[in-house]
């Protein structure tokens, strides 16, 4: 297994990874936009003035939050980000990457997702950070908290990752990402 010199995993260039988009999910938020919008126009007087255009914007910017959903690997981190909101794992921590479904997961805070780092809790793997856009994705279990992410390309992005994280730790305890042969370590 080869060490990392000064914080450089071979081959460590920086990935850029974007998340897919849902046109729906963009689809309901612009319905909502255009249709509190329209409700400021219909109805001029109100008990709460500028009422419609403040939720008008509070969904724009879950929708600008929504679409700058990116993922970065860097020689020692993950970084998943979005606008107002984002979660860094550094390489040597990571001790799992699977796949996962948000739906699977059952979280329970269903705000959670909106929130700065997207806290959430489920029965099956306690408290974890979700950044992602649509349902299929990674979880990778990194200290405490695990991360849920959706990177574009879930397979090829798993892959990535776990040669970067191998070049700090040796095998994980669970890695769809490693090539065949490698047994997961203890």
């Amino acid at each position: 297994m080869p060490e990392p010199t000064d914080g450089e995993t071979p081959g460590a260039e920086r990935v850029s990874v974007g998340a897919p988009i849902s046109w729906a999910t963009v689809g309901t938020y612009l319905f909502f936009v255009l249709l509190l919008l329209l409700a400021t126009r219909v109805r001029q007087v109100s008990t709460f003035p500028f009422i419609n255009e403040v939720l008008a914007g509070l969904f724009a910017v879950f929708l600008a939050r929504y679409l700058s959903t990116h993922y970065w690997l860097d020689a020692d981190r993950l970084l998943a980000w979005r606008l107002f909101g984002s979660r860094s794992v550094r390489l040597e921590q990571i001790r799992r990457i699977q796949y996962g479904n948000i739906r699977e997961l059952s979280p329970v805070s269903f705000f959670g997702s909106w929130g700065w780092r997207g806290r959430m809790w489920s029965p099956f793997i306690g408290r974890f950070d979700s950044v992602y856009t649509v349902s299929e994705g990674l979880v990778v279990t990194a200290g405490a908290t695990p991360l849920f992410i959706s990177p574009r390309d879930p397979t090829r992005f798993a892959r990535e990752l776990s040669r970067r994280v191998r070049s700090y730790t040796g095998p994980l305890e669970v890695d769809v990402g490693a090539p065949p042969g490698v047994s997961p370590g203890q």
